[in-house]
């Protein structure tokens, strides 16, 4: 695991701020008052306890408290939008993720544009997903879910976040490459949806680690694959997509901020002698497999657009022209169970 510069990340954030509110010359005066973090998704989520722990610690280090808000609804959508149209004064960021940034606007007629309306401040961390079903679900392994979903086309649910959430696409990529048939079941955020598959209501998600961890340990749900390349140690046992005979199938989110446009970037950053992140965040990122970020893609280059890869496999994923579905935003759309995707 990569190890946390917190204090590169506290500086990127002040200097992002910095050039946005007061500009160079005035570094010392901010923030005045208290800073919003809007999260995409309802409480209790994996962006959300992210967004928390960095609040938390963003409050002690500038003396200012940093408040978190939750806007779920429209795979983000509805969050991304408020952000870009809040004052470019340093006071409104955005806790986002590739799904926001970079799923959202391609696959859907998004009210934002990631590189025009925002600016990014840095990558926190990034972390793969988790393919789980509920215990009452009768298979161990994920050869047995295919068979099981294969003989029983568009009967079977699955629980999703949204039309452009990375969750909902990388599961429409699974059933185009497993050659299955599902039906998405939405929801605004992850904590709802997963509160469903735990109680047995929807049967299969495909969700963030640290969601799953609890409910793993406490038997009620069942972890069929990881979207790593290599096991996790938190799931010893469970194999990755490719070792279960999916070539290739890896599928990463991160976790960033960005602050709404009209700044300028910042070319010099004070960094704090102290760059570890707190005791807290690195547990936090032990436990859930959140990795540290590289130094080239803190900055606009890995958080807008999500880099080369991100961006290939947001081709590759992403509606061709999703239909209105219905879903918690009018046009919003999403594909339907038989998984048409790009490549």
């Amino acid at each position: 695991m990569r190890r946390y510069r917190f204090g590169a990340f506290v500086a990127a954030i002040a200097c992002a701020a910095l050039a946005l509110s007061f500009g160079f010359a005035q570094a010392q005066s901010w923030p005045q008052k208290p800073v919003r973090i809007v999260v995409p998704f309802p409480p209790g989520g994996n962006t959300d306890g992210i967004a928390r722990i960095v609040a938390q610690r963003f409050s002690e280090v500038f003396g200012q408290q940093f408040v978190v808000e939750n806007r779920p609804g429209a795979a983000g959508a509805i969050a991304a939008e408020s952000v870009a149209r809040a004052p470019a004064d340093g006071y409104t960021l955005l806790m986002t993720t590739l799904g926001v940034t970079a799923v959202v606007p391609a696959a859907t007629k998004a009210p934002f544009n990631p590189l025009k309306d925002f600016v990014a401040v840095s990558k926190v961390g990034s972390n793969p997903f988790v393919l789980v079903v509920n215990s009452s679900v009768p298979v161990k392994t994920l050869d047995e879910f295919v068979t099981y979903v294969r003989s029983q086309p568009n009967k079977i649910n699955f629980a999703a976040a949204g039309t452009g959430d990375l969750i909902y696409l990388s599961m429409v990529l699974f059933q185009k490459r497993a050659g299955l048939e599902m039906v998405p079941v939405m929801y605004k955020g992850g904590a709802p949806a997963l509160a469903d598959v735990v109680a047995g209501h929807v049967p299969v998600y495909f969700s963030n680690l640290s969601d799953v961890l609890p409910h793993a340990a406490s038997g009620a749900l069942r972890a069929l694959a990881v979207s790593d390349r290599k096991r996790l140690p938190q799931f010893p046992d469970v194999p990755t997509f490719i070792e279960a005979g999916f070539p290739g199938f890896t599928i990463m989110t991160w976790n960033g901020l960005v602050a709404p446009a009209g700044g300028r970037d910042c070319a010099r950053r004070e960094r704090p002698q102290d760059r570890r992140a707190p005791p807290q965040f690195r547990h936090r990122a032990a436990r859930d497999d959140v990795r540290g970020v590289r130094r080239r893609d803190r900055g606009r280059r890995g958080v807008l657009g999500g880099g080369g890869q991100d961006r290939r496999r947001t081709r590759e994923i992403a509606p061709e022209s999703p239909p209105d579905s219905g879903s918690d935003r009018p046009g919003s759309g999403f594909t339907g169970p038989s998984g048409q995707v790009n490549h």
